[in-house]
């Protein structure tokens, strides 16, 4: 399925049915009167958070939503029937904006959350409604209100507890496929992953955390570089980030200068992403050359203040005192 973030829709709620303008006509009662009944409620517009639903591919096709109008009013003070709500469906975590203000309108975090998101028309009311002891045959009813209608901006942020940054090729879809169930593309070469994988972790007594295998960045990510800005609001939401380094000499660049050109672009992305705790792991130690290199950039990182764990993705060495840190920094911060 192709992963879609953000949709821009159309949504028209019902009108309110009309009023009605009717007389009590029966043998034997003369001034009957009027009984004309309501309009009935015009549909909502209901946008409902589902974890059944991973994208919002579904809408980026079937952009306008529409509900119908509510039924007029009838003689014998009959209220015209209420039409029922339109309900759109997005993955949890998906914020509503006003395509025209920008303005946030809610932002859904729970499965089952909804938001109205365009409210019915009031049915108008009837002539029964407007009789008084001055004008008792009154031959006129109201029209029903219109329907709330606008383009609004759908974008989903993942919710995940942590969220895996790094450069491409640096390990991070290997790292999720073997900590989790999640199965990304795996090669080698830069942007294999061209969208964000969730994965669910599980450790000590039936405890899980959610992952997130953010795409790869690069220098000028925040300016639409690369993968540009497109992933980096998914990282807005996580708890932390476990920030992969590849130190292999493939890379031809310095791991240093890795770490900082990636912390350099959540600093200019902006949004606190760079207050977000960070774990550092140094990937790929079942090679030869990185394992020559390893101590010293140990103590490169160290002198910092940045502690670093070794791991190899590929055969599992490290990974599960890495879990272990994650889980604690993850358990440390719900306490407080």
């Amino acid at each position: 399925m192709k992963f879609i973030d953000e949709a821009k829709i159309y949504v028209k709620a019902g009108d309110g049915g009309s009023g009605c303008v009717s007389f009590r006509r029966e043998k034997h009662v003369p001034r009957g009167g009027p009984n004309g009944g309501d309009g009935g409620q015009g549909g909502d517009v209901v946008i409902r958070a589902s974890t059944s639903h991973s994208t919002l591919l579904d809408l980026k096709f079937n952009q306008h939503h529409v509900a119908k109008r509510g039924g007029h009013g009838e003689g014998s003070n009959k209220t015209g029937r209420g039409s029922a709500d339109v309900e759109i469906i997005v993955p949890v975590g998906t914020i509503i904006k006003d395509a025209e203000t920008g303005e946030v309108l809610a932002d859904i975090i729970a499965d089952g959350q909804k938001y109205i998101v365009a409210n019915g028309g009031e049915g108008g009311r009837g002539n029964a409604r407007f009789a008084t002891s001055t004008n008792r045959a009154p031959r006129y009813a109201q029209d029903g209100k219109e329907g709330e209608e606008k383009w609004i901006v759908l974008e989903l942020k993942l919710l995940a507890d942590v969220g895996i940054i790094g450069m491409p090729n640096a390990g991070k879809s290997t790292f999720i496929s073997r900590v989790s169930a999640a199965r990304p593309k795996i090669a080698d070469y830069p942007f294999t992953t061209l969208k964000p994988n969730l994965g669910v972790v599980r450790y000590g007594d039936f405890q899980t955390f959610v992952i997130a295998d953010i795409p790869g960045l690069i220098k000028g990510a925040h300016q639409g570089q690369g993968l540009g800005t497109k992933f980096l609001r998914h990282v807005e939401r996580t708890t932390l980030l476990l920030h992969i380094l590849d130190i292999s000499e493939d890379t031809h660049r310095s791991a240093w200068d890795d770490f900082k050109s990636i912390n350099n672009e959540l600093e200019l992305f902006g949004h606190a992403l760079i207050e977000k705790p960070q774990i550092v792991a140094f990937n790929k130690i079942d090679l030869t050359d990185t394992k020559e290199r390893m101590d010293k950039e140990i103590d490169f990182f160290k002198k910092r203040g940045i502690k670093l764990f070794p791991i190899s993705a590929v055969t599992g060495e490290g990974v599960d005192v890495l879990i272990r840190e994650i889980a604690k920094n993850l358990q440390m911060r719900k306490v407080s």
